[in-house]
């Protein structure tokens, strides 16, 4: 097992989201992936950097897009990465912006890490974490932490990888949200796995099997099914191996993850080959679900195992292990992936060894070198250590911005639909020029048809229009893609539900995902009354921007408009439903963004910037029932909405801010 995805929470925490720093296994069609996803990100920046608009400002968004330029030429460029990680600590330095400072070193050891430089690596790992402690950002403390025992662990160093993912582990339990932390214990497990301690082992990976199932992660139980299947074959316990690699194929079906699917159908056949080696192996009797086992892990996760029954005789074994490992051939040709055709070429002469047919093994054996050596000889011309893959479930969000993490049930079933609806509305157009094409052949057919290509036009734009605004989607379509932009003057808008963990706890999920639709439907409707732009949810927090993709020189007035609305629906909702409901805290600020789409898998419109930040700050410090705006929003609507001075307020990672209650 690899373990490319654990660079992935220093992207995320770019963007500010808590990741999860849970290993994974290398695949050049995913790293692929990550490469043109990557250069989507470039293109955009650099376009952006060099419009007129930008080209000449030097403030913390130019820092910020600069560390993105930097993340995004890892797989691509490294050196290339290092050098605008350069620019944008030398800016950073210029501002005297320490948290600046702090991620250009977070997005240059990265890329040291991507050229297997660890002792670079370190060293700008070490100063991000010095500067988060003289900021106080435990946030960014946990992260770099987390990222220097991913160092250590490319290191085979174990013991100090271990330090360091504990002492992470230990801030995210410390913490009174430990949501907002990232969770190493799939490192944990990974690390204890390649020291051959698998209960430990296990241990780890249940907790994070625990928290998948909890927040529906249907992406992360496939791949940490997969792990534990991997981890009982490692102690010989091949009936419950092949119950969780079933489970993990099952659900790699699902979501139609053919890495992923690959990988399980070759360890699958691994397993009954070792079945058929080992006659002490642990087999368990007839079909196996969780009541059959006394494993206190397993009886406490709930679900299922899919019935598996062993053959007894040597010849369906190797039979089921060829089927399995010729299944698992075609998959990683289709995608392709050399590391799993590898391990199925490997075990393919294996088994057909076993069986006494030499002359195939044989083959198989030549396929299995040929392929080792152009991997080996890959690996060494790249400087890669360890190959990896892309996180499905990677989002750009901005700093600071998410909550809780033990809600992201609720976000990943919003963002599921998001994507379903992305996918019809493009797929949708894309066979209305096919369609038109042929029924142009055909003039009787003509009138009827077109009604029908119309009709479903309509449907796939306003698909679209529930994804992106109007203006963007309507660039989308005639270009092919949408450059991001920097808008001067705008309002953001954060409100948050107060103490919605604990009304999780009290509420069936259905009644809380019923509440939830409720709310965020009249928010809708209340910002769309204003010409106000949402942006998305995270978990209970909903996001919204007046004054884009069109200028509204009453942004600020029609923010506070929307926002009494909410508050005034709210309180109404509470009154007569109560613990049913929550009550919402509101925060307002004022001031430029940077608003696209970032990406090409995923069309997902996102702002960025500080006054996201310091937006999310004012709900942070705003009370139940209540809307706390900043200054600057104040001195924008002071005119027409009477505000109560609540004095300066200490925001974390800003200092002392002004900010004010609207009455």
């Amino acid at each position: 097992m690899k373990q490319y995805l654990k660079f992935l929470f220093i992207f995320l925490l770019l963007f500010g989201e808590a990741g999860r720093g849970l290993a994974q296994k290398p695949a050049s069609a995913e790293k692929a992936t990550a490469a043109r996803e990557g250069q989507a990100l470039i293109d955009s920046v650099l376009q952006l950097l060099s419009s007129d608009s930008y080209r000449n400002k030097e403030d913390s968004n130019k820092v910020q897009l600069l560390n993105n330029l930097s993340f995004g030429y890892r797989e691509i460029n490294p050196d290339q990465g290092i050098k605008y990680g350069q620019q944008a600590l030398d800016l950073s330095s210029k501002l005297a912006w320490k948290r600046g400072i702090a991620h250009a070193n977070i997005s240059i050891g990265v890329n040291y890490l991507r050229k297997s430089d660890f002792p670079n690596s370190l060293e700008c790992f070490f100063k991000a974490l010095k500067i988060d402690e003289e900021i106080g950002d435990k946030i960014g403390i946990a992260h770099v932490v987390g990222s220097i025992g991913v160092v250590y662990e490319q290191q085979n160093d174990y013991p100090k990888a271990l330090e360091y993912y504990f002492k992470e582990l230990k801030m995210r339990e410390e913490s009174r949200n430990n949501n907002l932390f990232s969770d190493p214990s799939g490192n944990i497990g990974e690390v204890y796995m390649k020291l051959g301690d698998y209960p430990k082992a296990l241990k780890y990976f249940f907790k994070v099997l625990k928290r998948d199932e909890e927040n529906r992660n249907k992406y992360g139980i496939g791949f940490i099914t997969m792990n534990i299947g991997e981890t009982y074959a490692c102690e010989e316990n091949y009936s419950l191996a092949i119950a969780f690699m079933q489970r993990s194929l099952a659900t790699c079906q699902e979501i139609r993850n053919k890495y992923f699917i690959a990988w399980n159908l070759c360890n699958i056949g691994k397993a009954y080959i070792s079945i058929v080696k080992d006659t002490q192996a642990t087999l368990l009797p007839g079909s196996i679900h969780l009541e059959n086992v006394t494993d206190t892990d397993l009886l406490s996760e709930r679900k299922y195992l899919p019935p598996v029954s062993i053959p007894a005789d040597r010849a369906t074994l190797l039979h089921n292990a060829v089927d399995y490992l010729q299944s698992a051939l075609v998959s990683a040709k289709e995608i392709p992936a050399p590391d799993v055709l590898q391990s199925c070429y490997e075990n393919l002469a294996e088994a057909y060894r076993l069986d006494g047919d030499y002359k195939q093994s044989l083959e198989y054996y030549r396929s299995y070198m040929t392929i080792k050596d152009s991997v080996f000889s890959k690996e060494n011309n790249e400087k890669i250590v360890k190959l990896g893959m892309q996180n499905d479930y990677e989002i750009n969000r901005l700093a600071d911005s998410l909550k809780t993490a033990d809600v992201r049930k609720i976000g990943a079933l919003e963002l599921q639909h998001q994507r379903t609806y992305s996918y019809i509305g493009l797929a949708i157009i894309a066979l209305l020029s096919g369609f038109a094409f042929s029924i142009a052949r055909n003039s009787k057919l003509l009138a009827k048809e077109k009604q029908k290509s119309d009709d479903l036009l309509i449907r796939s734009d306003g698909l679209l229009l529930n994804i992106l605004p109007a203006e963007v989607a309507d660039e989308l379509k005639d270009k092919g893609s949408s450059a991001a932009k920097y808008f001067d003057h705008v309002t953001v808008l954060f409100t948050d539900f107060v103490n919605f963990t604990n009304a999780g706890e009290r509420m069936s999920p259905q009644a809380l995902i019923d509440e939830l639709h409720t709310c965020f439907k009249a928010f809708d409707e209340i910002t769309g009354k204003y010409n106000i732009e949402k942006i998305k949810t995270i978990g209970d927090a909903y996001l919204a921007v007046a004054g884009l993709p069109l200028a509204d020189p009453k942004h600020a007035e029609n923010m506070v408009s929307a926002a009494i609305e909410i508050n005034t629906f709210m309180a109404e909702r509470l009154a007569k439903l109560g613990e049913k409901t929550f009550a919402v805290r509101i925060g307002i600020h004022s001031g430029s963004v940077v608003a696209g789409i970032v990406g090409v898998k995923k069309f997902a419109y996102d702002i960025w910037g500080d006054t996201v930040n310091t937006a999310a700050r004012m709900e942070q410090n705003s009370e139940a029932g209540k809307i706390n705006i900043s200054e600057t929003t104040y001195e924008l609507v002071k005119d027409r909405f009477v505000c109560e001075y609540r004095g300066e307020i200490e925001a974390k990672n800003k200092g002392q801010l002004k900010m004010y209650f609207v009455s």
